[in-house]
């Protein structure tokens, strides 16, 4: 910067005090940058050799009309999606409308009535937990039709409890769930080492039991994903991690083909399954979201180590910490009251560049016990690879923050809220 030029954040109203500590954090913190390159690079090379090997064209963005016979750019992303998961076969679909979507056709297309599921991560997301039937009164549960349930809490350090899975095993349930990310919990994300550990535990006592995971928040933070080391099943949202913010919508399903052919059917219809569905005109963001998602995905990894460092040194509990190993990039820091929440959710959504005018306000959102707070001024509506900020409204009052395109936009953000915080009288630096 020359002689007497103000910084860009000024721009933002961002005043010197704030800039100086965040410039300060993110000396401290420049290790930690430097170490997500390798993994980075790693995940694109991959992606880049699926698209080579499927001979990936730009005649593959056309899309057909009516039931979607044979659309070849269709099948070549679910090719691609299956090499980069490392599965033996894969939906990738707009007609699936979110993560809980995808999840529930894995579990309505697999399960029958008399099966057991079982979660070992505890009690799963709130939207999950309708699903199942654990919760209120919805229709068409898991429940309705006599599916049962059970679950294992995590150990108090955030780890499987191999013991009372052990236990549980013994019932032989045809299914065992994984929550890779915290979701609304405060615990650790759970790693690919540990997962390859619990796959390996639950294949040795029960080889017949499909072993799926909510892999929402996961992708391409580490070098292998679950089906990789022994999961059957994988499932997650288009507009997180795999859409690299280009994905509009959809969903995808990855695993072994026998169980992608039963839950095809339930996504179409018994006798139809893969064979139609249009892409709407879909598929070169989809390609072109996948490319670019390692990228994205390390820019919004940066963000939350940035806002670990921020909110750790102003002395609050932040989950992960700074050091910790992360394996979602949620990033959780207890602001301890309902205000300051709020106060931190307004900045992010006054920070974005959709939007950035609204005033977020807590309500009852669909699917979850308790009013939420959501600030996500983004270019794909609720998508959470973009900056975007939520809290059940609850003690402790907890804010979860995620995602940002690039890094600079995370950043604005963070500054806006720790600013916010200030000028509200919720902190002091």
């Amino acid at each position: 910067m020359k002689k007497n030029e103000m910084p860009s954040e000024t721009l933002f109203g961002i005043r010197e005090d704030v800039l100086a500590f965040v410039k300060k954090c993110e000396k401290e913190i420049q290790c930690h940058y430097e170490a997500l390159g390798e993994t980075r690079a790693y995940n694109q090379y991959k992606v880049l050799n699926a698209m080579q090997k499927n001979r990936l064209s730009d005649t593959d963005f056309y899309w057909n009309s009516g039931y979607g016979y044979n659309e070849s750019g269709r099948e070549t992303l679910e090719k691609i999606y299956s090499d980069v998961f490392g599965t033996e076969d894969a939906i990738v679909r707009p007609i699936i409308v979110n993560g809980t979507h995808a999840l529930s056709l894995c579990l309505t297309g697999t399960l029958r009535p008399g099966d057991r599921m079982l979660s070992v991560t505890g009690p799963p997301y709130d939207t999950i937990r309708a699903l199942i039937g654990i919760k209120g009164a919805e229709p068409s549960t898991l429940s309705e039709i006599g599916i049962l349930y059970s679950q294992v809490e995590l150990t108090k350090s955030g780890d499987f409890d191999y013991d009372s899975i052990s236990e549980a095993l013994k019932s032989k349930p045809k299914m065992v769930y994984v929550q890779r990310s915290t979701g609304y919990d405060w615990r650790k994300a759970i790693s690919i080492d540990k997962m390859r550990v619990l796959a390996k535990f639950i294949k040795s006592r029960s080889s017949e039991t499909i072993l799926m995971v909510d892999n929402c928040y996961g992708e391409f933070l580490e070098r292998k994903e679950p089906t990789e080391i022994g999961f059957d099943l994988a499932a997650g949202s288009l507009i997180k991690n795999p859409g690299g913010g280009l994905a509009m919508t959809g969903g995808y399903i990855v695993g072994k083909s026998r169980l992608i052919e039963l839950i095809s059917h339930k996504m179409t219809s018994p006798g139809i399954g893969k064979e139609c569905g249009l892409s709407f005109g879909m598929n070169r963001h989809f390609f072109q979201g996948l490319f670019m998602a390692p990228h994205t995905v390390t820019e919004a990894l940066k963000g939350s180590l940035l806002c670990a460092c921020i909110f750790g040194k102003l002395g609050f509990d932040t989950f992960p910490g700074l050091s910790d190993e992360r394996s979602d990039i949620i990033q959780a820091v207890k602001l301890n009251s309902k205000q300051a929440v709020i106060c931190f959710c307004e900045a992010i959504q006054a920070s974005s560049p959709v939007d950035s005018h609204v005033q977020p306000i807590p309500w009852d959102m669909p699917g979850y016990e308790t009013q939420v707070i959501m600030a996500a001024g983004t270019f794909v509506q609720g998508s959470s690879i973009e900056l975007s900020a939520d809290s059940p409204l609850t003690p402790p009052y907890i804010a979860y923050f995620q995602g940002g395109l690039t890094y600079d936009h995370a950043r604005i953000g963070l500054m806006k809220a720790l600013q916010n915080l200030i000028d509200q009288k919720h902190i002091s630096i």
